[in-house]
């Protein structure tokens, strides 16, 4: 049940047709694992605390520092040298102390991930890092987990929403992630720490995930479920190309 506090706070949400009190509901019973609690983390992680999400749990090992306050918003000056999980749910506390943070301050690794998965409704990749990006999406995928997954980088940033466990309406399986990227990179992505970012650029792709989970949560509208968003900030372009299930590729848990 929503308390009355909740439902003032909620207002909004419950006027939506869409949504309404059932979809606020689910919002508030849904538990959603945040891996990276860095730039696309910070509006991803504040949207859902102020959405009512029930459970965040955040998973990052890293801790603030000055040079990611020109992009990573959740976290202030004062924050600098705390661990990010902590600085988060600091965050949290102060947008909506409805929620329940879980902090995981910790690498993702084969030894512990499929634990941490379990755990949760729903799954939102932030990281930076191709290896730690597999790793999420075929463990999520195992564990017939939905996988909201953004990237950016300089002025560029790409969106997807992964469900390779079930099929489409025309009984087709959904693309998994290795449908998209067969296989991870011989060499290391770039980060920003060596090219640099536009600081909103996280802030539109992060907004745009947060809007991809609370869409899977509530079962609004179309996930981007085969189509990749490409968002270009430089010349304000946004584009989607579809890609679909490869049937070379592998499948991770029951078909």
């Amino acid at each position: 049940m929503l308390s009355n506090v909740e439902l003032q706070r909620y207002s909004r949400h419950i006027l939506l047709r869409d949504v309404g009190g059932p979809g606020q509901h689910k919002l508030k019973a849904a538990r959603v694992l945040c891996v990276g609690a860095g730039g696309l983390g910070s509006p991803v992680i504040e949207y859902l605390a102020a959405a009512g999400v029930g459970t965040l749990g955040l998973v990052d090992d890293d801790k603030v520092s000055l040079s990611n306050l020109q992009r990573q918003v959740i976290h202030s000056t004062a924050n600098v040298g705390k661990l990010k999980v902590e600085s988060a749910g600091e965050r949290i506390a102060a947008i909506n102390p409805h929620v329940k943070v879980e902090p995981h301050p910790f690498r993702l690794d084969a030894g512990n991930i499929v634990d941490l998965v379990e755990a949760y409704d729903i799954v939102v990749d932030g990281t930076d890092n191709f290896p730690t990006r597999f790793l999420m999406a075929d463990t999520a995928y195992a564990c017939r987990k939905p996988l909201v997954t953004a990237g950016v980088l300089e002025f560029y940033g790409s969106l997807t929403t992964l469900m390779p466990y079930e099929a489409d309406a025309n009984g087709q399986p959904n693309p998994s992630w290795r449908c998209l990227m067969p296989r991870e990179p011989e060499t290391a992505a770039l980060t920003c720490s060596e090219v640099g970012i536009l600081g909103g650029v996280v802030g539109v792709l992060g907004t745009l995930a947060a809007c991809e989970v609370l869409k899977v949560i509530t079962g609004v509208g179309q996930p981007l479920i085969g189509r990749l968003l490409m968002v270009d900030i430089r010349d304000m372009g946004f584009d989607i190309v579809e890609y679909y299930r490869n049937p070379t590729s592998p499948v991770f848990g029951p078909a």
